[in-house]
């Protein structure tokens, strides 16, 4: 029994791809023999499964929870639900390892598996690893398969938010977008204080509103409209399977995930004065200077989750975050991103700086910048390439931050080129004081990318 899997599906931080297509329910079986078999060699034997509201969800569970029997390791059905409550599942359950079937953000056609093992993330070399176990047919075989349990831990789940909430009482928007949150937010609220007005809770994996993914401000318009109509004093949005938070202010302006990150900070820092707090790269240096002026220790690293966990454990950081609304706490929490609880700390964040969401935005410098932009760029040039702009700009004598590819300050503001981990295309950000100053920034990166023979041309997709 050997099994190959398309070369697309196996990423960085999580297998991926188009249900039919990429990815199958043969992918799923030999996903869960190769994990149950990583788990069973390094001692372990249950494993917690939860899946989010895909259309194709329920047929990869029963296929997954096929392969982990098969290799004997038993099995914790822990059901629908958002990403972070299958790591809640993992941290708090008598469990080796977790698996959570999700598309994430992506569209409706595509689905995949985030995994961690042992309170860590499995992600990397570990899913590289998943891949070659199958090439070879490197699996446990169990002489008496696993067992299959169901454990209902959504309000376990949903009480742990609660768990020493002191914020006040506010009147708030919610936006699930249909995808898997939806049940988690409908009963937060009824816990919550204060006056709650939910859009598209009902989990429908045809996302037939708008597709759940916080971070494009197109998706925000209806819940915008809410805020507006309503005169709500804010409103959060969350991605298809929540572990991203999106949110604006009673203005209806976005506050983007570095300016969640610095409101999340302040009371972080009134209870332990000093501590490090993580953002990624695309992060403003805004962040980084609100950190330090509360008495932080901001450190800027790689883009990407499970980098950004690793990290945190690394340097005991209470608070992490990244642009894209992935919100990490350590501090009170188990140190996984989850954008529910992200939203409760929010409430009390405000509560404790003792202004509006709305005077704390628009408190905060003004910048101009430019979304994330993406590029197409060939698989084998694309860290090549910055490789060659990292030669230039030392040479040039620039001021740059290696981290995760090139990030270069100058008298303007500052700008961005890396690779992306996950897709063959190159990312670029650029930030400055004002739009003359983005502009010669943006003349930067065209120059970069023109001695390497490509251009900032269409803008390549998610």
């Amino acid at each position: 029994m050997t099994h190959s899997f398309n070369r697309t599906s196996l990423r960085e931080y999580d297998i991926r791809g188009i249900v039919g297509e990429t990815l199958g329910t043969a992918d799923a079986t030999a996903i869960g023999r190769g994990f149950a078999t990583v788990v069973r060699r390094a001692g372990g034997t249950r494993v917690a499964v939860g899946y989010d509201g895909r259309t194709t969800s329920p047929e990869l569970e029963r296929a997954l929870i096929d392969g982990l029997t098969r290799s004997g390791v038993d099995v914790v059905r822990v059901g629908m639900g958002p990403t972070p409550m299958l790591y809640y599942a993992e941290a708090i359950l008598e469990v080796d390892g977790g698996i959570q079937i999700t598309g994430s953000h992506n569209p409706a056609e595509y689905n995949g598996f985030k995994m961690v093992l042992q309170h860590r993330p499995f992600f990397g070399e570990d899913i590289q690893l998943l891949g070659k176990m199958a090439e070879q047919g490197d699996w446990d075989e169990a002489e008496t398969p696993g067992t299959v349990g169901d454990f209902d831990i959504i309000d376990d789940y949903v009480g742990r938010l609660m768990a020493g909430y002191a914020g006040g009482a506010y009147r708030i928007g919610w936006d699930a977008g249909n995808g898997a949150a939806g049940p988690v937010i409908e009963k937060l609220v009824k816990l919550l204080p204060g006056e709650h007005h939910l859009l598209f809770t009902d989990v429908d994996g045809t996302f037939p509103n708008h597709h759940p993914d916080p971070t494009e401000e197109k998706n925000l318009a209806d819940l915008k409209k809410l805020v507006a109509d309503k005169g709500l004093d804010f409103g959060f949005a969350f991605d298809g399977d929540g572990d991203r938070i999106g949110a604006i202010d009673g203005l209806g302006r976005v506050i983007w995930g570095d300016q969640l990150l610095s409101i999340l900070a302040v009371p972080v820092l009134k209870e332990l004065p000093g501590a490090t707090i993580i953002a990624d790269v695309k992060a403003s240096q805004a962040l980084y200077d609100r950190i330090a002026e509360l008495g932080g220790n901001p450190v800027m690293w790689k883009t990407g989750h499970s980098l950004i966990k690793t990290k945190m454990k690394e340097t005991g950081a209470p608070l992490a975050g990244e642009m894209s609304g992935h919100i990490f706490f350590a501090h009170e929490f188990y140190g996984f991103d989850d954008a529910q609880y992200a939203a409760v700390r929010l409430i009390r964040a405000v509560h404790m700086i003792g202004q509006s969401m709305t005077e704390i935005r628009g408190a905060m410098p003004a910048m101009v910048n430019t979304p994330e932009m993406r590029f197409q760029v060939d698989e084998a040039r694309k860290f090549a390439v910055i490789d060659e702009v990292l030669d230039r700009l030392e040479t040039a004598g620039a001021e740059v931050n290696r981290t995760d590819g090139a990030r270069v300050n100058t008298p303007d503001g500052w700008w961005l080129l890396r690779a992306s981990n996950t897709q063959d295309v190159l990312v670029a950000r650029a930030e400055a004081k004002d739009q003359t100053g983005l502009d010669r920034l943006l003349a930067q990166i065209d120059e970069q990318l023109a001695l390497s023979g490509l251009e900032r041309g269409p803008q390549a997709g998610h």
